[in-house]
């Protein structure tokens, strides 16, 4: 009894214990700290109440800094982390006003909201920020009510100061040119213009500090946006999407700093001549004339085009000589005969082709990579819906060889939508050959697109729908693989043969043992 009497007198104890020593060491606190100060000249400083369970009282308050740095900091945020910061602090309220980066569209804006509030929020947002915005986006899309409002919101946003402009606006809306006045000239950077029309003249005058100009859907013609371009002497980047309205694109020798073109679905474009000296990235869509000079220093290119692997081969060597990248797709590609071009990519180190539709003969690729003594990887999609050539399964004809070539750079081949066409095999083995240097040989018989994009068997996505043609013809192809490709890989080369996701397409395959991607 007594050992029992003993405990629950201590256990009375412990909170009177822990009360004591709290308070103890609260007072030592408060003798060693000295007592914060209310700062008057920072808006920013915030007291808190800390535990006043037991009638003490912590305070804290955030770090003091001037208060340009905390609207530097404020200027940073998204616009609607900085809107709702605003909303919490009288200071950040003010900053607000002075918040430079605005994205003006349906989805930032209100979402949930109707449409008349949509355009009353964009109204008072750009009226609290008259003066001080650099950059703009704004985004109206279809929003076809918000029309007659666009030229009041832009006189108010562009002013003098602005560096970005990204507008996505209607058809039928004219960019007025009167916008770029002269200090709008000197400050903006960056100008993106989407779904309008764009009509700038020679008088426009001079846009001193523009280096990245994107045009999509733009109603404009080849002479106003040489105008344009010609009045942009440090432009750095030329982007153009659908603009049918421009049948002829010069780019002056005077652009010394453009360094990437690009230029995507303008159907009309007949022809490009091109004179900047330092231009090293294009990118081509279409079957326009190309005129570029001498491009030495163009280093990357990607073209879409028909019959784009025969026109590189016989066309670029003599006007860009010293590419190092190149990715070519062709839509379709038919080859009668190859010319032996005695020009060649002597820098080209990086290669890839894709083979859309037509009966290719894939063993011509040969002639490419003889023409490359750099290039290091080479990839090969031949992805297609049906498989119309004669397959090796099926021929009685002796595998063809050309003329041995070695290829001493290349280290990595990637082919994908691999079948059983013969040309195909042929053109495998050929690089099994003369690649002295291959280390590693990836062989996917699907379009590596429809495969899942995670491992485990845990998740719920699954590859995409595959006709049953695919499914047997890459069955065809692993088949073809294990006969006339896998004896004779070098030792030293690492081969990987991917084949059917076999959880999405349970089909029985007859011999293949292939390492899938799941």
């Amino acid at each position: 009894m007594g050992f029992l009497a003993l405990q629950r007198h201590l256990s009375s104890m412990q909170p009177r214990r822990r009360r004591r020593h709290r308070q103890q060491t609260l007072a030592r606190t408060n003798k060693s700290i000295a007592p914060l100060k209310k700062r008057n000249d920072s808006p920013f400083e915030r007291v808190d109440d800390g535990d006043s369970q037991h009638g003490e009282t912590l305070r804290y308050s955030t770090p003091y800094l001037p208060e340009d740095i905390w609207r530097h900091i404020h200027s940073l945020m998204p616009m609607t982390d900085a809107a709702r910061a605003a909303c919490l602090s009288r200071a950040f309220l003010i900053s607000w006003r002075c918040h430079p980066n605005l994205t003006l569209d349906w989805e930032t804006v209100c979402k949930t909201a109707y449409r008349g509030k949509f355009r009353r929020k964009i109204d008072d947002i750009l009226r609290n920020h008259s003066g001080t915005v650099k950059i703009l986006k704004l985004h109206l899309s279809d929003e076809d009510y918000t029309y007659p409002c666009i030229d009041r919101w832009l006189e108010i946003a562009v002013t003098p100061g602005i560096e970005e402009l990204d507008l996505l606006l209607y058809k039928k809306y004219r960019f007025p040119c009167s916008l770029l006045s002269d200090g709008v000239r000197d400050s903006i950077r960056c100008l993106r213009l989407e779904c309008c029309s764009f009509h700038p003249m020679a008088e426009l005058g001079p846009l001193r500090s523009l280096t990245n100009l994107y045009l999509n859907s733009v109603r404009i013609t080849g002479d106003e946006l040489e105008c344009l371009i010609t009045n942009s002497l440090a432009l750095e980047q030329l982007s153009l999407y659908g603009c049918f309205y421009i049948r002829f694109l010069k780019i002056p020798c005077m652009l010394q700093q453009l360094s990437s073109l690009t230029v995507r679905s303008c159907w009309r474009l007949k022809e490009v001549v091109c004179e900047a000296p330092n231009l090293s990235c294009v990118n081509l869509f279409g079957g326009m004339k190309l005129s570029f000079g001498e491009s030495l220093r163009m280093k990357s290119l990607i073209m879409f085009r028909s019959n784009a692997v025969c026109y590189a081969h016989a066309e670029l060597p003599l006007i860009m000589p010293n590419l190092e990248t190149m990715i070519l797709c062709s839509f379709p590609e038919v080859v009668v005969n190859v010319p032996m071009v005695p020009t060649k990519f002597l820098y080209l180190k990086h290669l890839t082709i894709q083979i859309m539709r037509g009966t290719y003969d894939h063993l011509f690729l040969v002639y490419f990579l003889d023409a490359s003594p750099s290039l290091v990887t080479f990839c090969l999609d031949v992805s297609q819906q049906d498989m119309s050539q004669e397959s090796i399964l099926e021929s009685s004809s002796h595998l063809r060889q050309l003329p041995e070539h070695s290829h001493d750079c290349l280290k990595r081949v990637e082919i994908i939508g691999f079948n059983s066409a013969k040309s195909l095999i042929e053109l495998t083995c050929c690089i099994i050959n003369n690649a002295v240097s291959l280390e590693h040989l990836i062989i996917n018989t699907l379009d590596s697109r429809r495969k899942c994009p995670w491992e485990g068997n845990d998740n719920n996505l699954r590859c995409l729908r595959v006709s049953n043609s695919l499914l047997k013809e890459s069955s065809r192809a692993l088949i073809a693989v294990r006969r006339f490709i896998e004896g004779i890989v070098a030792p030293t080369t690492y081969l990987t043969l991917l084949g059917p996701c076999t959880r999405c397409h349970p089909i029985p395959l007859d011999d293949p043992m292939l390492v899938d991607s799941e």
